[in-house]
């Protein structure tokens, strides 16, 4: 599966973005012989399994020129860098705890030549700055998830949709969200009609400030 995948569901892709996003695979595939960040089958369906799942966000959301964007547990820079290629005005901070993944990703990034984009080793608890959104691929159940990003997200909202996290994670959700009342689930099939994305959802939870 090629990058057209990408171009199917986001016809209005620039002539640049297009080539950004087929570059993708050649330059994953050649740092994942040097450092494991995807697996081999994952690599055979980059397009499918994590940009255009990535880009969920992107059909759901638009996020503003200027905005910045927190991207917690990058892993190899995944939703971040698809978002950043399809949002290139708004700013991106990639952070994951493991240093090789964060040294792929700035690869990847620098092979792009994208500008929108900061790849930092560290864990979020450590991050000390505000966002407009906070954004991850399934790297903790909701309540470790928000105690991590707890303070990181800004108050005033410049966007239709409230400042928040959107959380792209799958299967039954109903046990681990049962305590947010504000929580919004998407399921992803009513966006894209691939198989892989039967179960797969974007979960929106607004932060709700006191006072």
């Amino acid at each position: 599966m090629d990058y057209t995948i990408i171009c199917k569901y986001f016809p209005e892709l620039t002539d640049l973005q297009k080539q950004q996003f087929e570059k993708l695979q050649d330059l994953y595939r050649d740092w994942n012989l040097k450092i494991n960040v995807v697996s081999r089958k994952d690599i055979d369906e980059l397009y499918l399994r994590h940009v255009l799942h990535s880009l969920a966000i992107a059909k759901f959301h638009k996020f503003n020129p200027g905005a910045k964007v927190l991207d917690v547990g990058t892993g190899g820079g995944f939703p971040g860098i698809p978002l950043a290629i399809f949002f290139p005005e708004t700013h991106f901070t990639l952070v994951d705890a493991i240093g090789k993944k964060i040294k792929v990703v700035k690869e990847v990034v620098e092979g792009l030549e994208i500008t929108n984009v900061t790849a930092i080793n560290s864990r979020v608890e450590e991050i000390n700055d505000q966002f407009d959104f906070i954004v991850s691929r399934a790297v903790a159940a909701m309540p470790t998830f928000t105690h991590w990003v707890k303070g990181k997200i800004k108050k005033k909202s410049e966007h239709e949709l409230k400042n928040g996290i959107l959380y792209l994670k799958g299967g039954d959700l109903e046990e681990e969200l049962k305590d947010y009342r504000t929580v919004q689930i998407y399921n992803l099939s009513e966006m894209f009609e691939e198989d892989f994305f039967e179960t797969k959802k974007l979960v929106y939870l607004p932060v709700k400030f006191k006072g």
